[in-house]
């Protein structure tokens, strides 16, 4: 019975592996939306489990009909049933050697968790943090990207400067991508993006709290150029960046639009493709 069912499966057409005569070659192919538990270590080095959004792609030579998408899954369930973000070279590696292809990608986005203290109560509460690892391989080199999403407070300076009463504020997000040769550490970008607005968010807030973000926002207004600003200035003075990119968005409190902006510095050695 087992040898008949291989004889079967051996006899079945694969028309990935066909030859395509149209000759041209695709840049990026692969699988998107595969949520996966991946291990991630915090500051404290203490390991940290969360939920994964995964993209993997490889190239597609031109003399190639398709790639093997079930491949994908089955290199990403050979490293278990948890991933470590240690672990992509290996990945990508493998990716390429089963695959056939030159370049291998891996994308990696999740929820990250730092417990906050009340700036004056010392309540604690978990904050989320939006984070992605972007890792590729091909013959010649690694490379990988760490992008920080986090959301901040900021208040308009023209508000403030022009009205008898109050200002208007929005919360805003700020996205730090960096390329290095040296450990980055998630909690580091997380610092750079909360000192460069008007305030940081709390997720749990006494009524002295509120008091004290409420009063620390109104002495510190930025524009969401003065926000990119100060971040890039931090950036710039830290040794280990070769590369950033800073993205930040006020979602307006008084306007139906957000507002953005945008500084990219340095050379990026990342493997990247434009689609």
């Amino acid at each position: 019975m087992v040898n008949e069912k291989n004889e079967k499966t051996s006899s079945l057409i694969d028309k990935q592996s066909e030859q395509d005569t149209r000759k041209i070659r695709i840049n990026k192919v692969g699988v998107r939306d595969i949520q996966h538990p991946i291990e991630v270590m915090d500051k404290a080095k203490v390991r940290q489990n969360t939920i994964a959004d995964l993209s993997i792609s490889v190239d597609l030579p031109h003399h190639f009909k398709g790639t093997h998408m079930s491949r994908f899954v089955e290199v990403l369930n050979s490293h278990g049933s948890l991933i470590h973000v240690e672990n992509m070279s290996e990945i990508l590696t493998e990716l390429r050697e089963r695959l056939e292809a030159e370049t291998a990608h891996i994308d990696f986005q999740f929820p990250y968790f730092i417990e906050k203290e009340a700036p004056v109560t010392g309540a604690r509460g978990l904050m989320n943090y939006e984070v992605k690892f972007e890792a590729a391989a091909n013959a010649e080199r690694n490379s990988l990207r760490l992008s920080v999403t986090t959301p901040v407070t900021t208040l308009c300076p023209c508000s403030k400067a022009i009205s008898a009463r109050g200002a208007h504020n929005q919360r805003s997000y700020v996205t730090i991508t960096v390329e290095s040769d040296e450990v980055v550490w998630i909690e580091d970008l997380v610092a750079i993006a909360e000192e460069s607005a008007s305030c940081e968010l709390f997720s749990l807030l006494k009524r002295e709290d509120e008091k004290f973000v409420t009063e620390e926002a109104y002495d510190h207004p930025v524009f969401v150029e003065d926000l990119v600003r100060n971040v890039a200035m931090r950036c710039n003075a830290d040794s280990r960046l070769k590369w950033y990119r800073i993205e930040a968005d006020n979602m307006e409190s008084i306007h139906n639009h957000s507002a953005f902006a945008v500084i990219e510095n340095g050379k990026s050695t990342h493997i990247d493709i434009d689609l």
